[in-house]
């Protein structure tokens, strides 16, 4: 039993890390190894410089419904872990992990929501100076996508969950 929970809580902080990575870095679409553009920033990188010269993303209805659902996301697998946490130390033996176990679970389904609609709509999000075509998705969606089903299933091992001494 102490090895499930172990696993399910380090399952639980590497999608938290993960989700936070795909929320705040800027990979979400690429161009070449010199242009990006994430949730918040297009950047292109300045080769006389060596810096990456960012500035805001074009504000579209889709752009911010993805980042709020994407903060969504990031928070209410946070406020699981603390919930765990507090469920973990304060509940009685046989009791079950039902508030954690929801909290992730929608944490999974506001990040599906967030990638899904990022998937369907990147031509209208991203800027129209750039090729499409030439783009590819980045790093920072792959993470979003990957952190959906690992999410679902945290959430649903914590529902299944049984506090033992």
């Amino acid at each position: 039993m102490a090895f499930l929970l172990v696993f399910v809580v380090l399952l639980h902080l590497v999608t938290l890390a993960m989700l936070f990575i795909a929320t705040t870095e800027k990979s979400w679409w690429v161009w070449s190894g010199e242009e990006n553009s994430d949730l918040w920033y297009n950047c292109m990188f300045d080769n006389e410089s060596g810096a990456w010269l960012c500035s805001s993303s074009t504000e579209s209805e889709w752009l911010q419904a993805i980042q709020a659902l994407m903060v969504l996301s990031v928070v209410f697998s946070s406020i699981a872990f603390l919930v765990f946490l507090g469920q973990l130390f304060t509940m009685s033996k046989g009791g079950l992990f039902y508030i954690t176990g929801f909290c992730q679970i929608f944490a999974g389904l506001t990040d599906f929501s967030a990638v899904l609609i990022y998937m369907l709509h990147h031509e209208e999000i991203l800027p129209d100076t750039k090729t499409r075509s030439l783009g590819h998705y980045g790093y920072c969606y792959i993470l979003a996508w990957v952190c959906s089903p690992l999410l679902l299933a945290s959430g649903t091992l914590y529902i299944h969950l049984r506090k033992k001494e």
